[in-house]
């Protein structure tokens, strides 16, 4: 669902937040009758109901967070603009254990329930459909931890959301982590603007999405702003809180933001990371123009953080992934993430079911960057998953809507052998133009497996579904369009784990 017709009006809203730190507010409802219903818990996603919500849309959080890492207790007042798209009579917010201590909508004080990870608010007065209004939510505690257990048992566990570092914190998780840190419409189907303030004891920086606009230092503590000005999805904002070796330049006019956790040595991640305005370059060249409007990545050496996340603006990366493998396999990392700049955060999925879209379209930038980087071609890449048995995970369905998952690690593999047996189907110019031309007309939106299908299908001039869904779900192995002799490539090791966030080097390294 392509929803840009809104960011007209919070672009100027997110200009005035920015620059002066307070969100303009909302005019009256107009008068007149009116029954008034409580928004949805959830937004409507099949797979994870309470993800999101219904009845509004927001157009832009300013988020003024305090965070002392001494203590790992999380101070906040967000401020968010929506409008109702329902006549409201109550609405939720997705947060999750902190503690809430004031919401006020439109300038009144509001009261609120909570009922697990929803904030639920009802204001003094219902709010009409098709206007804006405001809220603002004074928050504070200790933001929860999610961890998991490792296969090794000699290993730490996992951790992702709000994940505590030696020195600070930082957040990354998916398909929900926003709501750990701040009150939010979780759920890619509502992005918004975003300014942030994050202020931390002086000494530390804190890092955000967008443009960096500076910061100041007051009795011992450091503000930090940030103004992302193109609509995020919840789950790729984020903060990053410690001490780092920090890059800013400019290139193409726009700011890069490179910053490397300060206990890792320069020679371990710089090179690569280093190497993100080269990488973003050449993928511009496939995609089309970069969607935002800054770049950069983020370099955190906590052992437990054992993933990388496409954070719009600012990619997350553990720096264990820049002890393993060569350079150029490294390098392949950077352009993952990178590429879903143009799919997964500028085009933001509408159901999670549809992850395909996302990592399937970033595993293939990975493949096409190595072969431009001189790694592995994508026919051997191609090839080295195509070659696995159909009980293989890799061969599981890259989406299924009526399922239980709503990703794995077919969505990447499968999904990229989906986009090149695309590409040897209907030639280079047709696909690179189905690339480009998904990129653009739903720049900053969100869009579906169906439209995908459609928009192939009219640019090839032909009806692609069939040839498409067998290459997604179908339960038998389609014919390979590109074959190889198995002499020419590696095939997985034995023992190859399901997914490719892992510590250790992915299957096709």
């Amino acid at each position: 669902m392509a929803r840009r017709h809104r960011h007209g009006r919070t672009l100027v809203a997110a200009a005035m937040t920015a620059l002066l730190g307070v969100a303009p507010a909302a005019p009256a409802a107009a008068a007149g009758p009116a029954t008034f219903t409580p928004g949805a818990p959830g937004i409507g996603d099949p797979h994870l109901p309470l993800a999101g919500n219904g009845g509004y849309d927001v157009g832009h959080y300013d988020l003024d967070v305090r965070y002392a890492p001494g203590t790992d207790e999380l101070t906040g007042h967000a401020t968010i603009l929506a409008t109702a798209t329902q006549h409201l009579s109550r609405f939720d917010l997705d947060l999750t254990g902190l503690t809430v201590d004031a919401v006020r909508v439109n300038d009144r004080p509001a009261t609120w329930t909570r009922d697990g990870g929803e904030l639920v608010i009802t204001p003094s007065r219902g709010l009409r459909k098709g206007l804006p209004f405001r809220v603002d939510v004074r928050y504070h505690g200790v933001p929860v931890r999610y961890s998991f257990p490792d296969p090794d048992p000699t290993q730490p566990p996992y951790e992702y959301g709000f994940v505590r570092t030696d020195d600070g914190a930082i957040v990354a998780g998916e398909p929900e982590s926003a709501a750990l840190w701040y009150p939010v419409n979780d759920h890619p189907r509502d992005k918004a603007t975003y300014s942030t303030h994050l202020t931390v004891p002086d000494g530390l920086t804190a890092i955000g999405n967008g443009v960096p606009l500076g910061s100041s230092t007051h009795d011992g503590w450091t503000t930090w702003r940030w103004a992302a000005l193109t609509p995020i999805a919840a789950y790729v904002s984020t903060m990053a809180i410690g001490r780092f070796r920090v890059d800013q330049h400019l290139h193409d006019g726009r700011p890069t933001v490179i910053a490397v956790d300060a206990a890792v040595a320069p020679e371990v991640a710089d090179p690569v990371v280093g190497r993100t305005d080269e990488i973003t370059d050449y993928l511009e060249t496939l995609f089309g123009p970069y969607p935002f409007e800054s770049n950069g990545a983020i370099v955190e050496r906590h052992d437990a953080l054992w993933f990388a996340l496409e954070t719009q603006t600012r990619p997350i990366y553990p720096v264990s992934y820049f002890t393993m493998g060569s350079p150029q396999f490294q390098a392949g990392v950077v352009a993952h993430e990178l590429t879903h700049q143009w799919y997964g955060d500028s085009v933001s999925l509408t159901y999670w079911y549809d992850l395909w879209l996302n990592e399937g379209f970033a595993t293939y930038g990975e493949w096409l960057w190595g072969e431009h980087d001189g790694y592995r071609t994508v026919r051997e890449r191609f090839n080295t998953f195509y070659t696995l048995p159909m009980d293989s995970p890799f061969w599981a369905p890259a989406y299924d809507r009526e399922g239980e998952q709503y990703g794995g690690i077919s969505a990447y593999m499968r999904g990229g052998m989906t986009l090149h047996a695309l590409r040897m189907n209907v030639g280079d110019a047709t696909f690179f133009g189905i690339l480009r031309t998904w990129a653009a007309e739903h720049r900053h939106g969100n869009a579906t497996t169906d439209q995908f299908i459609a928009l192939a299908s009219r640019l090839a001039g032909r009806d692609l579904r069939p040839f498409l869904q067998a290459w997604l779900v179908g339960a038998e192995k389609p014919p390979n369009p590109d074959p190889l002799p198995a002499s020419t490539f590696s095939a997985p090791a034995a023992g190859c784990p399901a997914t490719v966030h892992i510590r250790t080097a992915p299957c096709d390294r």
